[in-house]
């Protein structure tokens, strides 16, 4: 079963999916959401097509290690997956990941409207693949 990385944004939500092999990632793109209703079902369809088995949502800590205003937003949309869908959620750190990905785009020679289309799914590639790679440490 393959994981599917999240980037929750206030607005948007930034998707990547690894390969079958859980060993590489790939942007599968952005969200864009009024509701987290919407949100679920969209995501309930993707875990389903793509057959995914584990959720990793990325936790937006400060640079102290405390949690703050976006902290509390992902943990109640971790609940709010939880609660609807039959898969687990594991939370990754994802400090630095959207000016990680800013640079990314940037050394692409992106223009400002692409980056602003395309950085959530950057980020979550960047929290997926963080994630895989600390897995793979962990098994070893």
């Amino acid at each position: 079963m393959r994981v599917l990385g999240l980037d929750l944004g206030t607005k948007t939500l930034g998707l990547a999916i690894s390969d079958r092999s859980n060993t590489l990632g790939s942007v599968l793109g952005v969200l864009r959401y009024d509701n987290y209703d919407t949100l679920v079902k969209e995501l309930d369809m993707i875990i389903k097509e793509k057959d995914v088995g584990t959720i990793v949502l990325g936790l937006p800590k400060n640079m102290d290690n405390t949690l703050g205003f976006a902290s509390e937003r992902t943990l109640n949309f971790k609940k709010v997956l939880e609660d609807n869908l039959d898969i687990p959620v594991v939370l990754e750190d994802e400090r630095l990941t959207t000016v990680e990905a800013e640079n990314i785009l940037l050394e692409a020679d992106l223009s400002r409207k692409k980056r602003k289309n395309i950085i959530d799914g950057v980020a979550a590639l960047i929290i997926l693949e963080s994630y895989l790679r600390r897995r793979e440490n962990d098994g070893k």
